[in-house]
């Protein structure tokens, strides 16, 4: 029922389409969620989910954990994250990804729905603590498509890896798209 709801909503309303789905047999990841330049990603990126039977967890701050909404949040797969005070976020996800065995976490390491110059790290240091792939996801507005890339095992280099990353959200435009990040070289 919750899958036949969400492909009403997601096909046939929105108009939405996944053109390639999470790998399912990848039962540990980061997915990095990109662009993130609106409210509306957060829906798109629900609705993913029962349609493709993958249970993609998500961080996002704590203040929308708020009651009774934290009570949502947390149904919905959300873990609240503290952005206020230097707290070690990576460690307490790798601590999440050691005792899951099944455990999948979409962050916008944009970290913001507005227009940003530079990334957050986090995700990338959470795959590379945890041993876990990154899996790309794009929201492109433009042609109304979700997707997935191919596993990617993170060296440790960020620098480095970092343009193969984002290689996979080139031409993916944002609902607005002025707020897309750009890779400045």
């Amino acid at each position: 029922m919750r899958r036949a709801i969400a492909k009403f909503l997601f096909h046939t309303l929105w108009g939405w389409k996944i053109d390639v789905p999470y790998p399912n047999h990848i039962k540990k990841s980061v997915v990095v969620a990109m662009p993130h330049t609106s409210n509306w990603d957060f829906p798109i990126g629900i609705l993913m989910r029962p349609i493709m039977g993958s249970n993609i967890s998500f961080a996002a701050k704590n203040s929308l954990f708020f009651f009774p909404v934290g009570i949502i949040m947390r149904a919905l797969g959300g873990y609240p994250v503290n952005r206020s005070k230097h707290n070690n976020m990576v460690d307490a996800c790798v601590d999440i990804f050691k005792k899951d065995h099944n455990f999948k976490l979409c962050i916008t390491p944009e970290g913001t729905r507005t227009k940003v110059d530079k990334l957050k790290t986090g995700f990338y240091h959470i795959a590379v603590k945890a041993g876990v792939p990154i899996i790309c996801c794009k929201f492109d507005w433009g042609h109304r498509t979700t997707g997935f890339s191919a596993p990617f095992y993170p060296t440790g280099d960020y620098n480095a890896d970092l343009p193969k990353i984002l290689a996979y959200f080139e031409g993916v435009k944002g609902k607005i798209p002025e707020y897309d990040y750009v890779h400045k070289d």
